[in-house]
């Protein structure tokens, strides 16, 4: 395995690469997965010459940017442990900034700000695989401006399934609700459909929001969705994660790598490529060619801020007719009106 260190020159930032010939997806070998191969993926995908950059920041920059952004590591390759990093490390470059979050426990961190592309590739030759950045920005940074719709699968369902979700109930309930949605791939069995809000509901009440357009889409494919937050309850559908909006929790952002044999990436389509893409084929091979011939389907994302009063609306609706508060996920502590957070097959009814 060569050991060499080189310096890349990243917009004009020199980064530190270490261990280049590091075998990162042990599935595709020296051939397509060394730590060469992922950092040359995100040069394409994050520089300033990036195809699909607009004024200079490229793709993946646009989604990241200014944004509190963990870090899902792999030292030892994607077979290997798994680091989940929320902070920046002490002794880290003068060129990375930091933006200070809070945790549901009341406790802080400083997470990485990404406003270029060298900290990307700074967090690459850390091994980091796949970045997660929070729904809000640093000058707002309890006030999310991005709604998150997370497509799921369960057990005995699929990337079909949930395809089929986005296309026939999520696309059309969005389209009347005057709300614009941004479609893009997992880049596993899932699909991710972004809102962009105006910076103005604090994260309680966009999550509120975002239960009950999960609700709505549940009532018109009641055979194909649920919105059972226990496993037990969501077998042979499609489950609309409405947690993936709570503080704390975090998507993969598009054009992020995941940990999967094939390299695959989390890749924006639109709504038309939505209904023939496959995940296996969009890849750190393959995504990068995807962007030079058609651009960033996610590149006006940021035109159009929406309100959430529409949704609102609709949960003060669900609340009079007698949908209040969902549970919350397990590291938070017990939230106003939150119903039981116990399994209903454990509930003694006590």
């Amino acid at each position: 395995m060569p050991t060499q260190a080189e310096e890349l020159d990243v917009d004009g930032v020199p980064v530190r690469l270490t261990s280049p010939g590091r075998v990162m997806f042990p599935a595709l070998g020296e051939e397509g997965g060394t730590k060469r191969h992922l950092v040359d993926y995100y040069l394409a995908v994050a520089s300033s010459a990036a195809d699909g950059a607009v004024d200079g920041v490229g793709p993946l920059v646009r989604a990241l940017r200014d944004r509190p952004t963990y870090l899902q590591r792999f030292p030892d390759g994607v077979d290997g442990e798994e680091v989940y990093q929320k902070r920046v490390p002490a002794k880290a470059p003068e060129h990375l900034r930091r933006v200070r979050v809070t945790f549901p426990s009341g406790r802080h961190a400083d997470a990485l700000r990404v406003d270029a592309a060298a900290p990307v590739l700074w967090a690459v030759q850390m091994s980091c695989v796949t970045f997660h950045p929070w729904p809000t920005r640093a000058d707002h940074v309890e006030l999310p401006d991005e709604l998150r719709v997370d497509l799921d699968p369960q057990p005995g369902t699929g990337f079909e399934e949930a395809r089929r979700v986005a296309l026939d109930v999520v696309q059309p309930l969005l389209a009347e609700l005057g709300l614009a949605g941004y479609p893009k791939t997992s880049g596993g069995r899932g699909v991710h459909v972004y809102v962009r809000l105006e910076p103005r509901w604090e994260i309680r009440e966009v999550r509120r929001a975002a239960i009950a357009l999960a609700r709505e889409v549940e009532r018109r494919a009641p055979d194909q969705v649920t919105t059972a937050w226990w496993k037990e309850q969501r077998t042979s559908a499609i489950f609309v994660d409405y947690n993936q909006n709570a503080r704390d929790h975090t998507i993969a952002s598009a054009y992020s790598v995941r940990r999967t044999p094939r390299a695959t990436v989390s890749t924006p389509v639109t709504w038309a490529e939505l209904a023939d893409v496959h995940p296996d084929d969009c890849t750190i091979a393959t995504v990068p060619g995807l962007l030079a011939e058609r651009g960033d389907p996610m590149a006006a994302l940021d035109d159009v801020a929406h309100s959430l009063d529409v949704l609102l609306d609709m949960a003060d609706r669900d609340e009079a007719a007698g949908q209040g508060e969902m549970p919350y996920p397990p590291n938070h502590p017990k939230m106003p009106g939150e119903p039981k957070r116990v399994q209903p097959s454990r509930d003694t009814g006590r």
